[in-house]
């Protein structure tokens, strides 16, 4: 594991002591970025940030913060290791916490000034807990989402099912090998 591009390239990332995470290949994360584009200056969101190592990508690529949560502490000791080992820590802030309690705090204090970009969920697998995320955030994505923001979800392919959503679509999904990413944005109000 490794980051690929920009400020860090080639800075090795620990990983997460024990089979509890599952970090994304680095070919997956590649393509995830060739997707996205640039990233100067944007605000992402890792929830089950594991490693860290997608949001770890985007800040040694030019976002401007990234907020890590987990609630796991070794992963939340892995990131903070990383985040060290990259030299990125002043531009991260790392939050033990449920994603759940996270996004109900955050979305109460945030109002409908959205300050993320990016929501990037990769959860712990076959629970579900990806289409119970994307029920929270399809209530008030303006609440955590910039009016252009996306969520990428990160599943295993097994795991997909479409979802019933009022406030976000689906727009772009890709399959690589036993990794899916899903990529949803706001659907405009009139």
């Amino acid at each position: 594991m490794r980051v690929i591009s920009g400020s860090a390239r080639g800075s090795r990332l620990k990983r997460v002591p024990g089979d509890s995470t599952r970090p994304i290949m680095d070919r997956v994360k590649e393509s995830l970025f060739n997707i996205l584009g640039k990233v100067d200056g944007e605000v992402w969101l890792d929830l089950f940030a594991g490693t860290g190592q997608v949001g770890i990508e985007a800040l040694s690529r030019g976002a401007a913060e990234v907020v890590f949560i987990d609630k796991v502490r070794p992963a939340i000791q892995t990131i903070q290791a990383n985040l060290k080992t990259t030299r990125l820590h002043n531009s991260a802030q790392v939050v033990q916490a449920d994603a759940f309690d996270y996004l109900n705090r955050s979305g109460v204090r945030q109002g409908d000034n959205g300050r993320f970009h990016l929501i990037y969920i990769a959860p712990p697998q076959y629970l579900g807990l990806w289409q119970k995320v994307m029920a929270v955030l399809d209530e008030r994505p303006s609440a955590w989402l910039t009016s252009a923001g996306i969520v990428v979800v990160q599943i295993d392919p097994k795991e997909y099912a479409p979802l019933t959503l009022q406030n976000l679509s689906l727009y772009d999904n890709r399959i690589y090998g036993n990794t899916q990413l899903c990529f949803y944005e706001q659907l405009e109000t009139e």
